[in-house]
């Protein structure tokens, strides 16, 4: 696996994308891996096709709930 420090790739975002196009790239703080670069492509494979928003809000199954209404009484002046 690839990995740039945090500080490599603040300095140069173009050398880091084109690591991820070979593969994911782990940058580091302090040594540590923090985040996860990929290209779309792999993400894509990873998380399967995508949905589009209207996919998102269509509902597939009926919503079924009760509202409860709370008791309004007035209020004496």
């Amino acid at each position: 696996m690839r990995s740039i420090t945090s500080r490599a790739f603040n300095q140069d975002v173009s050398a880091a994308k084109r690591l991820a196009q070979l593969g994911p790239v782990f940058v580091t703080d302090r040594g540590r891996p923090t985040h996860v670069l990929l290209s779309v492509d792999t993400f894509r494979q990873m998380t399967g096709p995508a949905e589009t928003i209207v996919d998102q809000l269509a509902m597939t199954e009926p919503v079924g709930a009760e509202l409860e209404w709370p008791m309004v009484t007035r209020w004496k002046r």
